[in-house]
């Protein structure tokens, strides 16, 4: 591991048959001492129980592993339901919708056409009617003027009447004042 010398047991034995004489070397060949072996055997139980970089290393190598087989099966999943969905899309729903589709815009179609038919009648119904309103005022006018201008010269004998009787009214009391006048100069001279 990290320690960067051989291993040893944990017990700090030296392992038999290690040549030597019993004395332990180490990895340089050297005699070690038994400061020396009991540093190393901490930096190992060091390395074992502080330094965890190889244990997480792995761990992680396997969870990005699964993770990805995972993550490739689920899409996978996803476009195959993408694929099915626009399959069917284009298999069977948009043909039920322009099928509906056109059946509804043939009968809104239909249905505007015979709005605008409808629509035109009105309109020419409303302008004849105009039209008849229009002329009917005008015959009307017309017809007024024509009373108007009656009724003026009718105003005009009638006015020509009576300022004749007024004259000949006038013209009787005169002759009627002077008889009078005459009279009673006649009287007077008596």
């Amino acid at each position: 591991m990290s320690g960067g010398g051989t291993e040893t047991p944990v017990g700090c034995e030296a392992a038999p048959g290690g040549g030597g004489g019993g004395k332990k070397k180490d990895s340089l060949g050297f005699a070690a001492s038994p400061a020396h072996l009991i540093i190393r055997d901490l930096g190992e139980i060091h390395s074992r129980l502080l330094d965890h970089r190889p244990v997480i290393q792995g761990e992680t190598r396997y969870f990005v592993k699964e993770f990805e087989e995972k993550r490739g099966l689920r899409e996978m999943r996803v476009l195959e339901n993408l694929k099915n969905m626009i399959h069917e899309t284009n298999e069977h729903t948009l043909p039920t919708c322009r099928a509906t589709m056109q059946d509804s815009l043939n009968q809104v179609l239909q249905r505007l056409q015979a709005a605008t038919d409808t629509v035109c009648r009105l309109q020419q119904r409303e302008q004849e009617r105009k039209k008849i309103h229009s002329d009917l005022l005008i015959a009307r006018e017309k017809q007024h003027v024509t009373q108007w201008e009656d009724f003026m010269t009718e105003q005009r004998s009638k006015q020509a009447e009576v300022d004749e009787e007024h004259r000949k009214a006038v013209e009787k009391l005169r002759a009627q004042y002077a008889e009078m006048e005459r009279g009673l100069a006649r009287l007077s001279a008596f």
